[in-house]
Order: structure tokens, then sequence, then C-alpha cells
């Protein structure tokens, strides 16, 4: 089981390395890729050091799972190339999330989706993936008709680049900026680009990608996003409307009977997910469930996660899980 990590060098590159060694998933060789600057440098996996590589050389080793995280350009340059020979890409980026023949999969909400031959698997946004999480079991009882959500985001859904206009700030250092405003003592509500209708392209994502996982077009969802001072974990308001009726009690049942998801909702004792205490973890936490008094059939909770983990890294190695275990992936014999 030969993996490649496209990006090995970034936040979540790093974090799939980590995730891969964590989750014991059964690597006889990995191959870290980066850019041009990084080749020559060691990774550690394992205990033991492992050397960054060039593109054209890794897609020499036949690789079964390459793990993509290095943006949208570079997949959309080289995801083709390790497909043909028959290595399964399993991309991070936003470059292949709308397209109708790619999979845009969350394992525990569409798995079903995969069926071996598809050789490019979109890794979905990383608030988007915590969202469906919650929403999707909810969805099967009551039927969804509408979800408004506010994201509160963390830098690292940014990158290294943010990563360090944050610390420098709070330093009193000047250096690059990622955002066009200070980020540290502030919020930023501006999520990647603005577009025509006014909304930003992370609001965009968090529409389309929810209806395209879900099999839902028909569920109509409106989003903010705001970029917040933190170093991760991504934290989502949501207000949910159901066609149909429901309990309170049934809410929280369902939630935590849901494989992966985390019911922390004691408000008379403080109780209720945050960033805090969700990083470093694969589950999505959710919490302050409570009803819409506004609405018939609405209801009102909190979602965090790693952004990092779930949001990204986690849910990229657990589709390489999926697909191992039912025998879907190719290049295990080279």
């Amino acid at each position: 089981m030969k993996v490649v990590i496209l990006g090995a060098t970034g936040l979540v590159g790093r974090e799939m390395i980590k995730v891969l060694e964590e989750r014991h998933f059964p690597v006889t060789r990995l191959i870290p890729v980066a850019s041009e600057k990084s080749i020559g440098c060691e990774i550690s996996f394992r205990g033991t050091p492992v050397k960054v590589i060039g593109v054209e050389e890794a897609l020499k080793e036949k690789a079964a799972v390459a793990l993509f995280s290095a943006g949208s350009e570079p997949s959309l340059r080289y995801a083709r190339a390790f497909a043909s020979l028959k290595t399964t890409v399993i991309d991070n980026s936003s470059a292949w999330r709308k397209d109708t023949q790619i999979p845009l999969v969350v394992p525990e909400v569409n798995g079903h989706v995969l069926n071996g031959h598809q050789y490019i698997i979109s890794n979905p946004n990383c608030s988007t993936i915590q969202m469906v999480m919650v929403l999707n079991p909810l969805h099967k009882r009551f039927e969804i008709e509408r979800v408004v959500v506010s994201t509160y985001q963390s830098v690292t859904g940014t990158g290294y680049k943010a990563l360090h206009q944050l610390e420098n700030e709070r330093k009193g250092f000047e250096g690059a900026m990622a955002y066009p405003h200070p980020i540290d003592m502030n919020l930023i509500p501006h999520g990647g680009y603005f577009m025509e209708n006014g909304y930003t392209s992370e609001e965009e994502k968090l529409v389309h990608e929810t209806q395209k996982i879900m099999e839902a077009p028909y569920i109509r969802v409106t989003a903010t996003v705001v970029r917040v001072p933190l170093t991760g974990g991504h934290s989502e308001a949501a207000n949910i409307a159901f066609k149909k009726p429901f309990q309170l009690d049934e809410i929280r049942e369902i939630l935590q009977a849901t494989a992966g998801v985390v019911v922390v909702d004691d408000p008379c004792s403080n109780q209720y997910p945050m960033p805090l205490y969700a990083r470093g973890k694969d589950e999505v936490f959710v919490g302050r469930i409570r009803r819409d008094e506004t609405l018939p059939h609405a209801l009102n909770l909190f979602i965090v996660a790693d952004n990092l983990r779930k949001g990204a890294a986690t849910n990229a190695v657990q589709i390489a899980e999926y697909l191992h275990q039912r025998n879907l992936l190719h290049n295990l014999n080279d």
C-alpha cells in the first residue's frame, strides 16, 4: 500500500500524515510530495525520516492512494495523471467539488456512492463536512426544508500564511497579510472571494456541497462565513427548518446514535461545544439544541469540529479506509 501525500509540508498535509499513523492505515511506503523548494526535505513517518520528492518521481511509484492537499491548481494539473495510473486521488481542494462526475464524499453520509471505478474523489469543504454530519441523520427522520448557517472559522482554514499573520499581530510584528484586515482582536465576515450576488465563495460551498453530499438539491441553504482569531476549530450556528414536527428528545437521541457525532448539551452545567475542546479530535460536536420558537418545525443548534482533522485530513483518510475495507483500491500488488 503505497500512499502519496501531495502537499506534505502544509498544515493539512502534515495532519494527514499524523492521521495515517494514528489510525494505523496499512501504509507500506509513504511518498511525501511538495513544491520544488521542499524537495529533499525530510518528513517523519512512524518515527522514520522520509524524503520529500517531486510529482514526476511520485507518479512512477504507481501508488494505491494519493491524498492531495496542495490547492486547486496542482490538483487540476496532476490529479488526472495519477488517476490514469489507477491511483485513487482523494483531493482536499475545491477543484473537483462541483464536477457532477466526481463524487464529493463524507463516508458516514454518502460513502455508498463509491464503487472503485472513480479514480478522483473530492473531499468537501471543512465547514460543510461538520454540518452534514449533523444534518443528514435529522433529514432522514424529519426532512429538512431550509438551513440558515453562520460560521466562525479559524485561521488554519486559510493556511500557514494566515496563521503567521495572527501570530505576528499578537506579537506586534509586521509581516505578510493573508487577509485584507488585521485578524487579531477582530472578526472578518469574508471567506474566499466575493461573487456578483454579494456572497463569498466559502458561503457558496456550504450551499452546493451540502445539496450534493446529501443528494437533496431541494434543501435551501443560506450562509454567512466569518473568520475568527483562533488557531484551530470551526464553529457553526445553524437554524434548521423541517417539514415534519419533532421533539427535542428525539433530536438528541438521533444525534447521540450517529457515528462520529458527540452531543455536548447541558447548559445548566455550562456544557456546550467549543473549538478549544474539539482540537485534535475527529468527532463533530453538537449542542445548544433548542427549538426555534418563531417557526412551527425549526431548530437551533451549535456545531464544532477541528477543521484540520474531520474537516480535512481525517475525512480524507476515512475515504481511503472505506475503499480499502471494501477492496476498492488498485495498485496493491505492484
